[in-house]
């Protein structure tokens, strides 16, 4: 029989060992009896493993493992508090923070499953983590800077190839393996039909089709064809469809708690989730915070939703895998509100007990087991219940292999110095870049012009161009230019600082400022999208237009000086005017009043 050797070489780097008792042997005894218990025994079948180790939980341990808590070192926390986490709550899903070296990831991976390891039946940690490869920094996964360098969801809508995403997804899934990172909180099936909504760059557009094809092609890259221990699990997000936000005002607050179906498009968003992530097998998916009005009898938000959770997903759609909450919905924190939309009377207690009762197998962002102990003692929710979500839960520790290695060695590490990986991000930023405008075809600009830059990494253009100060002095201007957005006045909770949602057209003096720029010289303007901005009379005034998707500033240059030839297509509709944007359904694709340009439009140099 085939055991498993404790011999892992420095395994041990800043590990506190005060509660290691457990006695050496020649498998891996995680609960220190001495003996191969099945849970132990990588030569069982899986579900032995997993009913033989719900065996010896308590409801404490069970209540813990149902908990993907928030914690990380960019957030001022100390790795002290992830120690008890696993120690003390039972906890053992955390996101793995954006540290400064990929060393750092290795040496908090182990420490971290070393700690896990010497609790009473050593349940290993699943990391996890949000989007970490495009551009755009992400607060919720922090920054790294050693991946390979992709274009946004978005930008993946606007190239359109499955295989494409599918090798991203691969190449992906072997820089979060090297990290720990074993569950990606990604992809994101939602469906862009809402222009002003904070997320649409988040999302591969408006059209569900694509958005299907795209997202069983990225579970794809992730998962593997079958779940093992090459795999990096998806949870893929947010079911049943987010997006259609009334006014475009997003449901992490009470500003934009409902979700509304004006056009009857319900199952339209649905699509990417019966025709992508199911498809391609995700393991787990994360439901979204809406409050969906006139869908469901009981209109409260859908991790509280039994109709939804039960019904619909479980029953109808035949989904088994962990069904997750989005971050926060039991308990107020310093980045959001509890988004506790329709049962906001309840208590937090209450609040978990109606989730649980939804269907749902797991907590998003939350660490307060103990509510889920003092259920089970009252009598309120069965352990049997327990059960059922946990035995899904261990399903996926299994299956990945973390019971019979957790640990990472620097070997690993080597990933990141494949340079052929870095390229084919970089080519996949080339491809995302959408062409709409090309008066009197200005671009490709010709090299050796005299150029003044705004917006833009003046080193991005050294090689191509002789930089000015001046517009007055320059052949050509070049400027860049983002999503406009309506800050939030006096917020009170963090994520309200970095949402950047609200009108989509600019400011009168901002628009004005751009105006009399473009009228200086002739103008190549560059719109990185986030969310598709009311740009009417910006492109009317400028000779060129191109959009981006998050892209170094030197691959955008590549294009301007024709170093290679437009190829993107846009994934959403670029509304003709803010009236146009009020009027649309936010359910409905592409329905927007004769929009400046169409979903789909892209312009090349031949």
């Amino acid at each position: 029989m085939k055991k498993m050797l404790i011999c892992l070489v420095g395994i041990t780097l800043f590990v506190n060992c005060k509660n290691s008792t457990k006695i050496e042997t020649s498998f891996r005894d995680l609960n220190g009896n001495g003996s191969l218990d099945v849970y132990e025994d990588i030569d069982q079948p899986l579900q032995d493993r997993v009913n033989d180790l719900i065996s010896q939980m308590t409801i404490e341990e069970k209540a813990g493992l149902m908990f993907n808590a928030r914690w990380g070192v960019e957030m001022g926390q100390s790795v002290y508090v992830a120690d008890s986490l696993i120690s003390k709550v039972n906890i053992s899903h955390i996101n793995m923070p954006g540290l400064a070296t990929p060393k750092a990831n290795l040496e908090l991976n182990n420490r971290l499953q070393k700690i896990a390891e010497n609790t009473r039946l050593g349940i290993p940690v699943t990391f996890y983590s949000d989007p970490r490869h495009s551009l755009r920094f992400n607060e919720a996964a922090g920054e790294n800077r050693f991946h390979s360098r992709w274009p946004s969801e978005l930008g993946f809508g606007a190239i359109g190839d499955a295989d494409l995403i599918k090798e991203f997804g691969d190449i992906s899934r072997q820089e979060y393996k090297a990290l720990g990172i074993r569950l990606a909180l990604h992809p994101i099936a939602d469906l862009a039909t809402e222009p002003r909504w904070y997320r649409v760059y988040t999302t591969f557009g408006e059209d569900a089709d694509l958005s299907a094809k795209l997202t069983k092609a990225y579970i794809k890259g992730f998962q593997g064809e079958k779940l093992g221990t090459h795999s990096v699990l998806t949870m893929t997000k947010h079911f049943p469809g987010g997006g259609p936000q009334k006014d475009g005002m997003d449901s992490h607050f009470d500003t934009g708690k409902e979700q509304v179906y004006p056009g009857g498009m319900f199952d339209y968003h649905l699509i990417p989730f019966t025709k992508g992530a199911l498809p391609a097998g995700t393991a787990q998916l994360m439901l979204y915070y809406g409050q969906p009005i006139g869908v469901t009898e009981e209109e409260v938000a859908f991790g509280f939703n039994k109709e939804i959770v039960t019904d619909l997903l479980r029953k109808k759609l035949g989904f088994n895998g962990v069904v997750c909450t989005d971050w926060v919905l039991i308990n107020d924190n310093p980045a959001k509100p509890a988004s506790a939309w329709g049962v906001e009377h309840l208590s937090p207690k209450e609040r978990v007990k109606k989730i649980i009762d939804a269907g749902v197998d797991m907590f998003g962002g939350e660490s307060c087991a103990e509510l889920v102990v003092e259920l089970v003692k009252e009598g309120k929710i069965s352990e049997s219940r327990l059960d059922e979500s946990i035995r899904r839960v261990l399903h996926d520790k299994f299956v990945l292999g973390l019971f019979d290695n957790p640990y990472l060695v620097p070997e690993n590490l080597e990933i990141f110095e494949n340079e052929s990986y870095k390229e084919k991000g970089k080519e996949a930023q080339r491809k995302s870049l959408v062409l709409l405008k090309n008066e009197n075809k200005i671009l490709p600009l010709s090299k050796g012009i005299k150029v003044f830059a705004k917006g833009i990494d003046s080193l991005a253009i050294k090689n191509y161009a002789t930089i000015v100060d001046t517009p007055e002095e320059a052949d050509v201007i070049i400027l860049k230019f983002g999503t406009p957005f309506t800050p939030v006045e006096s917020p009170r909770y963090f994520l309200q600082r970095v949402f950047q949602e609200g009108r989509l057209d600019f400011p009168t003096e901002e628009k004005n400022a751009m105006l009399e720029l473009i009228k200086t010289k002739p103008t190549i303007s560059i719109f990185t999208m986030h969310r598709p901005a009311v740009i009417l009379k910006i492109n009317k005034a400028t000779k060129g237009l191109i959009v981006d998707f998050d892209c170094q500033d030197e691959i955008l240059m590549e294009l301007v000086f024709g170093e290679f030839v437009p190829s993107g297509k846009l994934p959403v509709e670029i509304p003709s005017s803010i009236e146009a944007v009020e009027s649309q359904l936010e359910d409905v694709p592409k329905d927007s009043e004769k929009p400046l340009y169409p979903f789909g439009f892209g312009m090349t140099y031949n």
